[in-house]
């Protein structure tokens, strides 16, 4: 990375859109806690996000970035949510490497390491068992020899509901068919194949979609999908929230999301290529691990 490198404006650009999506989806949760008026916890203050920077450093003590963590915990209707946004640059040791993207080998990689990435992740772990937890990640990374955006959003309820699914998928769907109409079909069958809790032969959730390695060539194009992948995923969790958020539930219902959460956590840890990667690189541990519930039950 140097002071003349090409991609420093698309970078920044990057990184800067990554933080703005995360004040909006900050600022649409948020909205919900206010509009949380009955039905159980209403009686609590409104959720509100709080945000604690991290640093990491480098293999000899360097700069090499950091990110800003924004969670809520216990509030009316998120029991706990994450929305971390991070850009970080160094050089990857080889187990990283193996983490860094769906390819096995990147252009270069083993000669000039260096790399740069950007990105957002989110995870929300609702109070309501009849409100789906939801994941959401776009990022863009760089190395000398490769640049390519990657992502996605998949929908995890705790007790299924077919039009809540089809709400969510739909509004991914038209973000999707707005560039290419082959991304849907792509991406949601990559994101079933990725979700897929292995050594429990069950899906996490209801899927969603999940690209990874898109370069086509046109970095504003491909940057363009991604902005829109963010914004869609406002489109399709928010409605589903309020939706759901004022109805009671009852003890059995609570059990169920807790066993369900156990599994979610299973997959973050075994095969989440993102959790291999955030650790593998010495980024702060708490912000890699956001992504695990509060409380989860192992029957």
């Amino acid at each position: 990375m140097t002071a003349h490198d090409p991609f420093d404006a698309r970078k920044a650009s990057a990184s800067a859109w990554f933080a703005d999506i995360r004040n909006q989806i900050c600022a649409a949760f948020e909205g919900l806690e206010d509009a949380q008026d009955a039905g159980p916890f209403s009686d609590l203050p409104a959720g509100r996000f709080e945000r604690k920077e991290t640093r990491r450093t480098g293999a000899e003590g360097e700069d090499a970035g950091g990110g800003v963590m924004s969670v809520m915990r216990g509030g009316r209707v998120f029991e706990k949510v994450g929305v971390n946004i991070s850009t970080v640059h160094g050089k990857l040791a080889e187990q990283a490497q193996r983490s860094l993207t769906a390819r096995k080998e990147i252009p270069g990689l083993a000669d000039d390491p260096r790399f740069w990435a950007a990105g957002i992740s989110l995870v929300a772990h609702m109070q309501s068992p009849h409100t789906p937890a939801v994941h959401m990640n776009t990022r863009m990374f760089w190395t000398p020899g490769a640049w390519w955006f990657g992502g996605g959003a998949d929908l995890n309820p705790m007790i299924e509901n077919e039009d809540d699914t089809a709400h969510f998928h739909g509004v991914l769907k038209s973000a999707c068919d707005r560039h290419d109409a082959d991304y849907y079909p792509r991406f949601k069958a990559w994101a079933d194949e990725y979700f897929l809790i292995r050594h429990w032969n069950e899906p996490r959730g209801v899927g969603g979609i999940f690209y990874d390695d898109l370069c086509t060539g046109d970095w504003e194009a491909d940057f363009a999908f991604t902005q829109d992948v963010g914004r869609a995923f406002i489109d399709a969790f928010v409605p589903l929230v309020d939706r759901h958020m004022r109805r009671d539930w009852t003890d059995a219902e609570r059990e169920i999301q807790l066993v369900k959460r156990g599994r979610y956590a299973e997959f973050n840890l075994v095969y989440d290529r993102g959790t291999q990667f955030g650790l593998q690189t010495g980024h702060n541990p708490e912000a890699v691990l956001m992504s695990l519930p509060p409380v989860a039950k192992w029957p």
